[in-house]
This record gives C-alpha cells, sequence and structure tokens, in this order.
C-alpha cells in the first residue's frame, strides 16, 4: 500500500478464524446495506412514491452511487491517517446517514441519505482490503481474502429474510435500525480487539498531486482501462437484476416466498466463488473471465427467445427466471475477483489508490447502466435479458483485447 513490499509486515493478535470473520462481517455492510432492503421497495413505493412505482428502485442506486463517490478518497485517505481511523470515520458516516434515512419523509429525503450511507460503506469495502494486505502477501493474502469473500457470500442469502423479519416487526424504517446495529457490531470488534496495522512511519501524505500522479499512472494503462469497463459492464449487468428482481419475482407470482427464492439463488450462485477458487490456478484468470461472459452471452440468447415466444409469462414462467437470475449471479461471482486482481496487477506501488480509482470508476459506471434498465421494467424480463446480453457481449469483446 503506502509502503514498499519488502517493508516489515503489521502482526494480528486475533486468530485467523476470528479476524477472517470480523474482517467480514465489515466488507458485508455493502451487501447487507443493498439486499436487506429489496423486501421494503414494496412499502416505500407505496408510501413514498405511490405514483411512480419504479423510483423505488432509487433506494438501491442511490446507495450505489454514494458507495462508487466514496471509493474514490477511501483509499489514499486509509494510506494517509491508518486503516482503523478510515473505518471509524466510514462507518460513523454509515449510521448518521442510516438514522436520517429512518426518519425520511419523502423520497427525495431517502435518497439523499442512502447517498451519504453509501459515501460511508466505502471507508470499510476499500480499507479491509488495504488492512489484509498489511499483514498479509502473496499466497497468504490470497487464502484470507478466500475466506472473506466465502463468508461474504452467504450474506446476500440471508440478508432479505433479515429485511423481511424486521420490516414484520417494525417496518421499513426498522431496516435502517438494523444496519445501524449492524453497523456497530462490525466497528466494536475492530476497535476492541485489532490493532492499527499500518504504523505513522509507512504513511503517505494526502496530498492532489499525488491522487493526480496515480489517477494519471493507472489510467494510463490501456489493459487497466479494458479490465474497468468491464467491470463496469459486469457489475451494471448485474445491479441491473438486484434492483428489478423483487418486481421481476412479484409479475411471475412470487412475493412472500421473495427472500426464501432469493437466498437458494444466491447459495446457488455462491457455487461460482468455489470454481473460481478451484481452478484459477490452473485455467487463469482472462481464460475464465471470457469463458464466462461467452456462456453468458449464449444463456441471454436462450432466454431472450423464450421471453419473446412467451414462455417465461406467468407464473408458469417463473422456473425460467429464477434459473437465469442465478446465471447471472454466478456469472459475477466467477469474474469480479479476477477483473479487480489483473486491473491491479501491475499496480502494486500504489495500490491503495489504484483500488480506489478502479472500484469507483465501476461502480459509478454501473449506476449509469443500472437506473435506465430498472426504470424500464414493464412486467417482463425483456429490458433485464436485453441489457445482460449486450453488456456481457460486450465485455467479452474487451477482454479478448487485453494482453495476455
Amino acid at each position: 500500500m503506502a509502503y514498499s513490499p519488502d517493508a516489515p509486515r503489521a502482526r494480528s493478535p486475533l486468530s485467523l478464524p476470528e479476524l477472517t470473520v470480523m474482517l467480514a462481517s465489515l466488507v458485508a455492510t455493502v451487501a447487507f446495506s443493498i439486499d436487506a432492503m429489496l423486501p421494503a421497495l414494496p412499502q416505500i413505493a407505496a408510501e413514498l412514491s405511490p405514483d411512480a412505482v419504479n423510483r423505488a428502485q432509487l433506494v438501491l442506486s442511490a446507495f450505489v452511487l454514494g458507495m462508487g463517490i466514496g471509493t474514490f478518497v477511501a483509499g489514499p485517505i486509509s494510506d494517509a491517517i491508518g486503516r482503523k481511523r478510515t473505518i471509524n470515520g466510514g462507518i460513523a458516516i454509515y449510521l448518521v446517514a442510516a438514522f436520517t434515512a429512518a426518519h425520511a419523509q419523502s423520497l427525495e429525503a431517502l435518497l439523499a441519505a442512502r447517498v451519504l450511507q453509501g459515501i460511508g460503506a466505502a471507508g470499510p469495502r476499500i480499507t479491509v482490503m488495504a488492512l489484509v494486505r498489511d499483514l498479509f502477501k502473496g499466497r497468504e493474502m490470497a487464502k484470507v481474502t478466500s475466506f472473506i469473500m466465502m463468508i461474504f457470500i452467504l450474506v446476500p442469502a440471508v440478508a432479505p429474510s433479515i429485511g423481511s423479519l424486521v420490516i414484520a416487526a417494525a417496518g421499513w424504517r426498522g431496516v435502517f435500525w438494523a444496519f445501524m446495529a449492524f453497523g456497530l457490531i462490525g466497528v466494536s470488534w475492530l476497535n476492541l480487539r485489532q490493532p492499527e496495522t499500518l504504523p505513522p512511519e509507512h504513511r503517505r501524505p494526502l496530498s492532489l498531486s499525488k491522487l493526480g500522479e496515480a489517477a494519471r499512472e493507472v489510467l494510463a494503462h490501456s489493459d487497466v482501462r479494458l479490465y474497468i469497463v468491464t467491470l463496469t459492464l459486469g457489475f451494471g449487468q448485474m445491479f441491473a437484476l438486484l434492483s428489478t428482481a423483487p418486481q421481476l419475482y412479484a409479475a411471475h407470482g412470487v412475493r412472500e416466498t421473495f427472500p426464501l427464492w432469493f437466498a437458494i439463488g444466491a447459495l446457488m450462485a455462491g457455487t461460482g466463488a468455489v470454481f473460481n477458487a478451484r481452478f484459477v490456478m490452473h485455467l487463469g484468470m482472462r481464460r475464465i473471465v471470457k469463458g464466462s461472459y461467452l456462456m453468458q452471452i449464449g444463456v441471454s440468447s436462450v432466454m431472450m427467445g423464450l421471453v419473446l415466444a412467451g414462455f417465461t409469462d406467468g407464473s408458469a414462467g417463473f422456473p425460467f427466471i429464477f434459473l437465469y437470475t442465478v446465471s447471472v449471479f454466478w456469472m459475477a461471482g466467477v469474474t469480479f475477483g479476477n477483473l479487480n486482481a489483473l486491473a491491479l496487477e501491475r499496480m502494486g506501488h500504489i495500490a491503495g489508490m489504484a483500488a480506489s480509482l478502479v472500484t469507483a470508476i465501476s461502480t459509478v459506471g454501473a449506476v449509469a447502466i443500472a437506473v435506465p434498465v430498472g426504470l424500464a421494467f414493464n412486467g417482463t424480463a425483456l429490458p433485464m435479458v436485453s441489457a445482460t446480453l449486450i453488456c456481457s457481449s460486450l465485455a467479452w469483446w474487451l477482454i479478448r483485447k487485453t494482453q495476455e
């Protein structure tokens, strides 16, 4: 990060299982803040946007937009002031925003709070990876990161069910109180158990000139630019599906059982991360990414035909919808880690700033894709399938242009 790879590494007093679960709980703040909101969208639409129910999806897009903005600076800030201070500051912003959202009286106020909440969530999202880099390197780091991501996969599976339970007890505003509890647990655990991993002598002063130099270096590399655009396309199609999932499932007769089906789908899609961990050393990152997007082009082409032919209409078409959503999330699990690793492969000396830049651009770009797709929802899977087919085709074409 801010120091040479040969510099002395920090050590954690925590056991590996405790460290992994603690860090995973901080990273999972992002997934929980998105997926736990899904069951709340119908109530939010009915109360704050009854004349335009599709606008309720913007509650998810606003969070991702804020997260994209926050990731621009989270990495460099953590290099300058330390990991724990950055995570603490991010969670503090997250908590204030969640409290504000819980008391919002208009959709506009709720969206503003969600943007701020996303900015705060960017702190732990980026800085946890930097903290892992402080403690481990090489294969050790890959092992710890893999464990964190395996735990992270479980959050989207259970978050909608947790959200449904909270909504049943306290309404949709209660979900934001659950966010505050979740954030407090993670940050308290960090502060009570984990010492700072970046000592002052290894910190890198924060300055606009250094940020500018790092940004120019990252964006000057043609392959890095291609990976960023590919990530944007991948994240955009996944988030567009995530935003429309409650409405899409409801249009096919699945309402009360949505959290259950979403959990089953998330667990099935999670096998993508297991597949990647098993075969990436043998097949290589680029080959897996290219194969995954090519697979999705084929699946989406078949799905497009089924939608146009009317085979996916009504409750009888739900099995097609369910399996298709699993395929999109499976593709995300296989490709995102590899694309991030490829983008940062040559940026080790400025990894913190590079990670922030890559994540920020791809996240904000994904919102630009997801919002119009979500707002175009017409009761069928056609807008979603069209967007996925286009994005996967472009992603496959771009990844083929990168150098081996």
